[in-house]
């Protein structure tokens, strides 16, 4: 595809509620122009926006989509978006580098609530809008009833540019209200939607002027000089009002309506004409605010100004890779370029660049400000991410992350995938930032987490599709915790002899029930030394175990206050020994025997695994008052228990990776 300067460049986003006919319109749109050769349909999965097999099987579009084409002398970014609450994410994404909204609204189901959804988007990042309404040749469609919706929903800012011909079956063409122009589309599948121009039909010419003139004083306000030379009686151009409306919808102060039917090809022409004339392009949008160091500043859209871009979208391909699009903001991206992505720091070289209608590629030879490209494995970048030259730290702010709304629990049916599953979640988050992965230590469990249902289910077909893992999913376990509701008191007793000195304590504890989040408090209320001080540490650490190992239920005790108000000891066998004695075991160790140092300290032998006294150090410090302390040296190797090599196993292979 040719390039085009940055003033005949035009970003559309599609946007609107499911089943409105955004794919449909998109297909209209590239077949009128003759970008192809045959208008596909969504119901026999031959559109070229809806190219993925989960959108194929549904019916419905579940991705944003590029897909550009030229009108006039224009080259027109297409951004078809999905409809549905759970892909929402990507309407953010495409509104966050779309120069325009067409929203896209059924006549027969009016406004629906991802168009007011969609809606709320566009206007808290102020993008210019304007509004097709579709499939006025249904039965029950009225565009009448659909304005009035349009206008409760959305203000008096919404200004109707066309008024159908016909209603339903007998819907043939459109009105212009700027030119007082009928336009006829009756030409049959060979006139690919091309319109035969000619007079308002008389049985609605009373309506459109009265609308007209209603148009024409909602336009001429907006400018003093118009408005002093309409009050005068002078007919003002339609090119000057062309002009003045193009202003209210850069601002986006007026939201123009034009209709039409994207199946039977009515006013799809009209619609993209309207798309070069009152639409903006990037260098007609305010400039881009970016942080550039602790401070802000602003980026036009300067096709010989330093090169940067913004990373919309990220589409991880098993076969050619990932494929990341992007917007240039400022300066003219080419081949070969190298940028610097200022989040990781990372020099990325953009060797081959393309734009993609739909799964087709066609090879760019630059990318000048205000288009959108696309270029392959990108090593270091990913949705949300700022391309800038090397030296520049300029961050264009990232997309809005959005919370999920909805997790499954998730084990991959053959037991040698587990490696294969995560390498393909972690490629489809990259391309879907509202996927999210964790991992629950508690309830041992991997938790996929979306939008919603739909959405974990793709996630699923494309693991199996993109990466040949299936999955099994599961109800995700609540990791719950267990508390006490009224005070209790308890002994706790240790006693062991094996000759020479033995093991002894006892602790008298009081159990009370603290606010909930209040966690856990060690109350030392110990008088006359009945336990000697330096063994309160052992104490306080043997109830936090106690807790953290589970309660009635097996699940960790929370919200407690625990009194340690009396005890005995004996002066041979208590000592901090018996708990250092009871880790070792915890360890898989082996206590070869003890004896005394002397100096009151005690001397334990023992063999231990190597792999449990790693953190051993800050352990037993933690064990004894740091008055604890060891040695080691290696003595033998010896059979792995079972139940460990496959932990071990996992541990070196990613370790090697």
């Amino acid at each position: 595809m040719k390039s085009f300067p940055p003033a005949r460049i035009r970003n559309v986003a599609l946007v609107g509620h499911g089943g409105a006919g955004k794919t449909t319109l998109a297909e209209a749109l590239l077949y009128c122009s003759g970008a192809i050769n045959r208008q596909g349909r969504v119901e026999d999965g031959t559109t070229t926006t809806d190219f993925d097999p989960e959108e194929v099987k549904r019916g419905i579009s579940l991705s944003l989509a590029l897909a550009p084409f030229e009108h006039d002398g224009y080259k027109i970014n297409l951004l078809d978006t999905p409809g549905y609450a759970d892909f929402v994410g990507d309407v953010h994404a495409a509104l966050r580098v779309a120069d325009l909204a067409v929203f896209v609204v059924s006549a027969v189901e009016g406004v629906e609530v991802q168009t007011e959804a969609a809606w709320r988007i566009a206007a808290q990042l102020d993008v210019p809008r304007m509004i097709f309404v579709n499939k006025l040749d249904r039965e029950r469609a009225s565009f009448e009833r659909t304005l009035d919706e349009l206008r409760e929903k959305f203000g008096a800012g919404v200004a109707p540019l066309e008024l159908p011909i016909g209603e339903e079956l007998s819907f043939r063409g459109v009105a212009d209200l700027l030119t007082d122009t009928a336009y006829f589309y009756e030409g049959g599948p060979d006139a690919k939607g091309r319109a035969t121009p000619g007079t308002i039909p008389d049985d609605m010419a009373d309506r459109e002027h009265t609308v007209h003139d209603n148009l024409v004083e909602g336009i001429v306000v907006a400018d003093d000089d118009l408005m002093e030379r309409y009050l005068e009686g002078e007919t003002i151009s339609p090119k000057e009002l062309e002009d003045t409306l193009a202003l209210g919808v850069d601002q986006a102060s007026v939201f123009p309506v034009v209709c039409g039917s994207a199946v039977k090809l009515v006013g799809i022409d009209r619609l993209a004409q309207f798309i070069c004339e009152i639409g903006p392009s990037a260098q007609r949008r305010p400039p881009v605010k970016v942080r550039a160091g602790d401070g802000e500043t602003e980026i036009a859209s300067d096709p010989d100004g330093p090169a940067l871009a913004f990373v919309f979208k990220t589409v991880a391909d098993p076969y050619v890779g990932k494929v990341t699009f992007f917007k240039t903001l400022s300066g003219t991206v080419r081949p070969d370029a190298q940028l610097t992505n200022p989040r990781t720091h990372a020099d990325e070289r953009l060797h081959g660049l393309f734009t993609m209608r739909g799964k087709e590629q066609d090879t760019l030879s630059e990318v000048p400000a205000g288009d959108i490209g696309a270029v392959a494995k990108l090593s270091d970048t990913g949705t949300g991410d700022t391309l800038a030259p090397k030296g520049t730290p300029v961050v264009v702010p990232t997309i809005q992350a959005l919370e999920p709304a909805l997790s499954i629990a998730i084990v991959p049916r053959s037991k040698g995938d587990e490696d294969k599953l995560m390498i393909g979640l972690h490629r489809l988050q990259d391309e879907d930032p509202a996927l999210r992965v964790s991992r629950n230590d508690e309830t041992k469990q991997t938790l996929l987490s979306g939008m919603g249902e739909t959405h974990l289910s793709i996630v699923t077909e494309r693991l199996a599709r993109k990466f040949g893992v299936e999955v099994n999913t599961e109800e995700v376990r609540v990791p719950y915790r267990e508390t006490i509701t009224a005070q209790a008191e308890a002994e706790g007793k240790y006693k062991k002899q094996t000759g020479g000195h033995g093991q002894f304590g006892v602790a008298f504890l009081r159990v009370e029930p603290l606010d909930r989040g209040a966690g856990f408090e060690f109350v030392d209320k110990i008088v006359g030394g009945s336990i000697p001080r330096q063994f309160i540490p052992a104490v306080e650490k043997g109830i936090a175990e106690a807790m953290a190992t589970g309660g009635v239920f097996g699940f960790p005790v929370v919200d407690v206050r625990v009194t340690c108000f009396d005890g005995k000891y004996h002066p041979v066998d208590s000592s901090e020994m018996s708990d250092v004695m009871g880790d070792l075991n915890a360890r898989r160790g082996r206590v070869q025997g003890t004896e005394s140092a002397g100096t009151g300290e005690q001397i334990i032998t023992a063999l231990v695994p190597t792999s449990e006294v790693m953190r051993y150090a800050i352990d037993l410090r933690s064990l004894t008052g740091g008055r604890g302390r060891f040695t080691l040296e290696h003595d033998h190797y010896d059979l792995l228990p079972s139940h460990l090599t496959d932990r071990v196993t996992k541990a070196m292979a990613e370790s090697a990776k």
